[in-house]
Parts: C-alpha cells; sequence; structure tokens
C-alpha cells in the first residue's frame, strides 16, 4: 500500500482529538486541542492543522496519508459541512472539510456525525463487532445517535437522520436545550444536563450534600459522580433520574429499529451502575412487550476518544 494510513478527527464541543490510524485500526500518534478555545473557525482550523501536522510528520509525512475523517456535531456526510451544531462555537453553515482540507496541503477529508463515527468505530473494533443492528448513543457535552440497521448507517435523504438527542421527552415545562426546542433528552441526560439537573435539586431541596460546598455556576457531571462515590443523596438522585430518562427514551428507541444492543459511549459512562442500573430498570418498564428481553444493554468496550477517532478514520480510506 503506497499510502498506508489515514488520521481520524473526533470533534466535540469540548475537546478536539486526533490520531494518524493504521490499516489494522491502531492510532499510532495522537493529539488534541481545545475546541471551544476558538470563536472564530478560521483560527480553530488553523490550530488542528498546526496539530496534524505534527502527528503527520511523525509518521512519515503527507505522503503517508490516504485520506483524513472527522466525525463533528451535526455533520453532514453528504456535503462535508457542520450545519446549525448547538454545541459548537461557529453557527451556521461551515464547510469544515474543504476547509481541512486546504489547511493540511490537499489531503482528501471527509466528514460525518460524531456519533456516527463512533457507532463505526464500535462496530467495526468494540462492543458491535458482528452486530448488524445496533444503537451508538453518545453521552457528551450533548447527546448524540448512531443508527445502524442491516448493516449499514442510517443517514435519511439530507445526511442527519438519527438525532436521538433531540427527541423531546418532557413537553410539559421542559427545559430549553441548546438546539431552542424544549424538552429534548439532550437537555436532561447529557454531562452538562446531569450539572443543570444537580443545580435545581439543591435549589429546591434542603437536604445536605457535599455539592453545597461548590459555587453551583461551576458543578459539573464529574462533581456529581464524585459526590455520588460517596453516597451523597442528592449526586444519587441525579443519576437515578438521569438513568430513568434515558431507559424511557431507549425503549421508544427501541420501538423504532429493533436493535440487537444499545451501545453507550462518552463520559457519563464512567459512572458505570449508577447510571446504568436505573436505564434497564426504565428500559425493562417502559418496553414493548414484543421486544422485551431482546435488545442488550451495553457500554463502549474502547477507549473515550478511541471509538470516534477509529470511526471517523474509517472515513478516510474512502475520502476523495
Amino acid at each position: 500500500m503506497d499510502k498506508p494510513y489515514v488520521v481520524g478527527i473526533d470533534i466535540g464541543g469540548t475537546n478536539s482529538v486526533f490520531g494518524v490510524v493504521d490499516a489494522r485500526g491502531s492510532i499510532l500518534y495522537s493529539g488534541s486541542i481545545k475546541t471551544g478555545s476558538y470563536a472564530d473557525v478560521n483560527d480553530y482550523v488553523a490550530e488542528l492543522a498546526k496539530g496534524l501536522k505534527t502527528v503527520i510528520d511523525q509518521a512519515g509525512g503527507v505522503d503517508m496519508i490516504k485520506g483524513i475523517g472527522v466525525g463533528a456535531p451535526n455533520g453532514n456526510y453528504f456535503n462535508g459541512c457542520i450545519e446549525f451544531a448547538p454545541n459548537l462555537p461557529w453557527k451556521g453553515k461551515i464547510p469544515l472539510a474543504e476547509l481541512i482540507s486546504k489547511a493540511v496541503g490537499g489531503i482528501p477529508v471527509a466528514l460525518t456525525n460524531d456519533a456516527n463515527a463512533a457507532a463505526i468505530g464500535e462496530m467495526t473494533y468494540g462492543a458491535a463487532r458482528g452486530l448488524k443492528d445496533f444503537i451508538v448513543i453518545t453521552l457528551g457535552t450533548g447527546v448524540g445517535s448512531g443508527i445502524v440497521i442491516g448493516g449499514n448507517l442510517v443517514y435519511g435523504h439530507d445526511g442527519f437522520a438519527g438525532e436521538l438527542g433531540h427527541v423531546i421527552m418532557r413537553r410539559d415545562n421542559g427545559r430549553i436545550c441548546g438546539c431552542g426546542r424544549k424538552g429534548c433528552l439532550e437537555a436532561y441526560a447529557s454531562a452538562t444536563g446531569v450539572a443543570r439537573t444537580a443545580r435545581e435539586y439543591l435549589a429546591k431541596r434542603t437536604d445536605e450534600s457535599v455539592l453545597r460546598e461548590l459555587n453551583p455556576d461551576d458543578i459539573t457531571s464529574k462533581d456529581v459522580f464524585d459526590a455520588a462515590v460517596k453516597k451523597d443523596k442528592i449526586a444519587l438522585d441525579v443519576f437515578e433520574d438521569t438513568g430513568t430518562i434515558l431507559g424511557e427514551a431507549i425503549a421508544d428507541f427501541v420501538a423504532f429499529s429493533s436493535p440487537q444492543a444499545v451501545i453507550f459511549f462518552g463520559g457519563l459512562t464512567k459512572a458505570g451502575d449508577l447510571i446504568l442500573d436505573p436505564i434497564k430498570k426504565a428500559v425493562d418498564e417502559n418496553m414493548l412487550k414484543v421486544f422485551a428481553g431482546k435488545t442488550r444493554i451495553l457500554f463502549s468496550e474502547l477507549k473515550e476518544s478511541d471509538a470516534a477517532v477509529l470511526g471517523a478514520s474509517a472515513l478516510g480510506w474512502e475520502a476523495k
């Protein structure tokens, strides 16, 4: 093979992680930058290009790179653009694949939704190996989803199918979501949603909590997890309620595509059984009988950044 490597880039609301990947799916060299530090997308691409040059040089230079694959929020596989991503600092329609390609000397770039990239990585290297029908739910700054049916990712006619994080779960007095609508799953089950739930509970309850020692505006999902490990009642209730709403949503998603498995991926999975137990309980309580017991609920088998980077890199082999 004259060009033995590809590059995978995972663009998240907080960090952008990238790596040079070989044909066996090994990440040889990697790096990262802070996504949210760049209000202008051109400044972001310039800094990303510097990081990419470093890892590409380590791999032997641009002549060794077949292509670059990118997973990004609201990334459109058909046109290479990020379109109206609520959790990124750049608004509107951004021709990101074209911008990155120009910044790295014309290496071809293909782009898809970040959750779709995670699904590809999971299918190739992780918990979905051998599965033809599954859903990956990414729990990070937002809630993303990659839906695979019959071994194929679902894109829809415009490239945007599968936005399960924006299914409305609470129509009465629902929270404002970053997308502008009210009551979306993302507003409750993302890392930012967990922190928001904690702040609401602290404001309306009077029981003691180690979270009261923190500035409410600074509370993160990790703070809630650390408190839950200490058996803090408010923190435990936050994970119980977050898992419950996720389980309710999964029961509905199963009715749509009858997947063999639903695989959770991302930072919130570090909470382990604190969130998995209420998910499974709510799934069982809300599942249509014909689907009962047929869908496994799993956590990703890959390191947090690897699934999306590897999945994105798979696009690099096909980039033109």
